[in-house]
Parts: C-alpha cells; sequence; structure tokens
C-alpha cells in the first residue's frame, strides 16, 4: 500500500488591491495596507474626538436618556421631568441627608414596591449612589467625566484630572435644589472621612459610616478621643445593650486607662434630657444656631468678586485673544506676539483658578447652611419635649456627645451649644 503526503496551499487574492498572498510581496503589501488603515482609523477618531470636544467647550451636551432616571427628552431637546419619578429622586436625597445609608434607602424604596431605574422592583447600591452623585438631578451638566482610551480596544477610563471637564450650570430644569445636590457630595466626604480598612486601623475607632446607631459617630471618649462602640452583653439569657470606648475594646488598658461603659438605655435617657432642656429655651437656642449660619455663609457673601465677573473678564480675554491671533496670522509673525499670548493665557489660567477657589467655598458654604437650616427647621416645627428615641432625630439635632465619667456627659448640639447632663438624672 503506498501512502503519500499531500500539502495543500489556500491562498487569499484581492481583486481590488490585486495582491495574490503566493506572492513573495504580498505579505509586505498586506501590512503596509493594514498600517495605512489603522493610521486612517485613528485619524477618523482623532476627528471625531476633537469635534465632541469642541462641542463640549461651546456647552452643547449629549444627554444618555436610557440610563438617566427621571428624566426624558423634552420637544425642546433638553431633559423634561418625570413627575413620579423625580418624586422618588427627592425622597432618595432627603433619606440620605437624614442619615440613611444606601441600603436602607435601598430596603426602604423596595418595600414601598417603588419601580427601579431598569425596571422591577429591585434596586441596586449602585443605582442609588449614582442619582445621589449625579449632577444633573440640580439642573447642571458635567461633561468629559470619562473617555476612551484609544480607537483600537475602545477602553472607558474615568477621566481623573487627564483631561479638562466641561461644566455647564443650569442646563436644564433641576429635580432637587443646588445646595441640597451639594450637602450631599458633603455628607459623602464627611462619611468617607473616617474609612479604613479595619475597625483597628480607623484612628477613630470606625472601619465606615454606620447609619443604624446614631451614636456610632458621635459618643466620643473624653480620655483617649475615640469612638464608642455599640456591644451586646448576654448574660443568663438576656441581653444587654452598652456602649464601650473602641479602643479599650481593641487594645484593652493599653491606650485607655478608665473610660466607662454606659448602659444603652440610661445614656438615651440623658441625651433626650440634655436636648429637652434646651428645647425649653428653643428662641435662645434659635438665635445662636442662627448666628452660627451667617458666620458660615459671610465669608462667601463678603467676596469683592463674583463668579459672573470672573467669566465676563475670561470672555473679554478670549476675544483678546482671538484678535491677536488675526493679527499675527495675517502678519505672517506669532513669534513677535509671544509675550502677548502668553500673559492672556497666564491670566486666563488664574481667572479659571480663582473661579474654581470660588465655587468651591461657596459650594461649602451652602452644604454646611443647609445642615444647620435643617437642625433649624427641627427645632422650630418640633414639640416641646422629645419622649421618644429617633436615631434620624438625634443625627439632625446632635453634633457630638463627650464621655467624662461614668456619672456625667457633655452634649454638643448643632449650631455650637453646649449641655452637660448626669447619667441617671433622667430616670
Amino acid at each position: 500500500m503506498l501512502f503519500l503526503d499531500c500539502i495543500f496551499f489556500i491562498y487569499t487574492r484581492f481583486e481590488k488591491e490585486n495582491i495574490n498572498t503566493l506572492e513573495m510581496d504580498s505579505e509586505l503589501l498586506i501590512t503596509m495596507m493594514g498600517a495605512f488603515a489603522q493610521a486612517e482609523s485613528e485619524s477618523m477618531s482623532a476627528n471625531v474626538t476633537w469635534g465632541k470636544r469642541q462641542a463640549m467647550r461651546e456647552g452643547r451636551a449629549v444627554i444618555q436618556y436610557k440610563h438617566l432616571y427621571a428624566y426624558e427628552r423634552g420637544e425642546d431637546g433638553r431633559p423634561k421631568v418625570i413627575p413620579e419619578q423625580a418624586a422618588v429622586v427627592r425622597q432618595i436625597f432627603d433619606s440620605f441627608l437624614a442619615g440613611h445609608s444606601i441600603r436602607m434607602i435601598k430596603a426602604e424604596l423596595e418595600r414601598q414596591g417603588i419601580p427601579a431605574s431598569k425596571g422591577g422592583t429591585a434596586w441596586s447600591d449602585g443605582s442609588i449612589r449614582n442619582i445621589l452623585k449625579n449632577e444633573k438631578y440640580c439642573g447642571d451638566v458635567l461633561m468629559q467625566k470619562t473617555y476612551t482610551q484609544d480607537c483600537i480596544s475602545k477602553k472607558h477610563i474615568r477621566n481623573r484630572g487627564d483631561l479638562p471637564m466641561y461644566l455647564v450650570r443650569d442646563h436644564h430644569e433641576g429635580i432637587v435644589s443646588r445646595d441640597k445636590f451639594n450637602a450631599v457630595q458633603a455628607e459623602f466626604a464627611r462619611r468617607n472621612a473616617g474609612r479604613a480598612p479595619s475597625r483597628k486601623a480607623a484612628p477613630t475607632g470606625r472601619a465606615c459610616y454606620s447609619a443604624k446607631y446614631a451614636l456610632t459617630e458621635r459618643l466620643v471618649c473624653g480620655e483617649c478621643g475615640t469612638l464608642y462602640r455599640r456591644c451586646v452583653w448576654t448574660k443568663r439569657g438576656q441581653k444587654r445593650a452598652v456602649w464601650r470606648c473602641a479602643s479599650r475594646i481593641d487594645y484593652g488598658k493599653r491606650y485607655c486607662h478608665s473610660s466607662p461603659t454606659l448602659d444603652e438605655g440610661a445614656l438615651q435617657e440623658a441625651i433626650l434630657a440634655a436636648i429637652n432642656s434646651v428645647m425649653s429655651r428653643k428662641e435662645v437656642l434659635l438665635r445662636q444656631i442662627e448666628d452660627t449660619l451667617w458666620t458660615e455663609v459671610a465669608p462667601a457673601s463678603g467676596l469683592s468678586v463674583s463668579v459672573g465677573d470672573i467669566d465676563r473678564r475670561i470672555e473679554e480675554l478670549d476675544r483678546e485673544f482671538q484678535t491677536l491671533f488675526k493679527t499675527a496670522q495675517s502678519e505672517g509673525g506669532y513669534m513677535r506676539y509671544a509675550s502677548e499670548f502668553k500673559r492672556i493665557t497666564d491670566d486666563i489660567a488664574k481667572l479659571k483658578a480663582q473661579k474654581s477657589d470660588l465655587l468651591e467655598r461657596q459650594d461649602s458654604c451652602s452644604a454646611a447652611g443647609q445642615r444647620i437650616q435643617g437642625a433649624m427647621d427641627i427645632l422650630r416645627d418640633g414639640s416641646g419635649t422629645l419622649t421618644e428615641w429617633d436615631e434620624s432625630l438625634i443625627r439632625q439635632l446632635v453634633d457630638t456627645v463627650k464621655v467624662v465619667s461614668a456619672e456625667r456627659i457633655v452634649v454638643y448640639l448643632r449650631g455650637g451649644m453646649e449641655v452637660e447632663q448626669m447619667i441617671g438624672e433622667g430616670r
């Protein structure tokens, strides 16, 4: 029997380019043509990218309505509010400012059977967080938050200062006020400030924000300054909730020698008694909080220049730049005006930095004012005494509680007032 080894050659012939892969020079030609095609794709991508960024500079925003909850495209092409979903957005913002965690908000929305942004009634933590962080809900649009790495991989990268972002204020009707949106961002920053990989790695004794108990981030040890932690003791089948210094729990008496363990019931009664003692002097407290509010807002209102003044000056410098550019172009000598170009660009950069600092100060002041105003509203509309412990209400009224001893605490209320209270007197 005879066996023959057969070798088959498969080739490709490109009729338009007249290339045959069996020919020696064809591989080089294909490589070159591939390189030319890639270069052409990159050139087209660069042109498209330039056009999109030019549109951003001119304030023309492209809205992705498919992923935008509570808005739809209006007849004028701008976002139009969906009333039913807008009420849900306001509820989410209010709940977050009231101290609720994202998981608590998720559970409440699902309990109420509210349809989620992607359909169904199952909300995700990410969708709620995106709503709280999306500037579109206060009427603004921030563009170029992400960008495409290249036209080949098409990988989207979050813009962390690699490229400029473009903010268009009052682009459309907002669902929440800008003050409330800024207050939420400030609350995010406050909750993340004490975040650490573990409780032992957290210098304050708190690894992350806890919304279940208001005292988790407010009860401070008067000896070492560490936050107290809630513990549940079980003895003979009976459970008892107490609060202990986190440093004392983690390290024993190494850093904190004599911090007391406080019974939760007696501690809550003492804090309520301290608040009620102030409620009887409500008008005095309201005046003090209003003074604090004016102190917080005064630095922004007392500035000698406004955002509008800066914008108008930038527009003037931009027109001056364009005029100088045309002059240099007609005379064919850009280098003759190099110093003038540099002066204008430097002035514009300084003005933009000044504007950014001004907006940051205004946002910070408005966020502080929002929190203080919330406490004022609660005090003004509340009854004369508090009889039941309410975690949300305590968050709004109490700033810090310092444990001085097993018998004495100091309650610091929002607005600057402090009340010294004995534990056990409220019983």
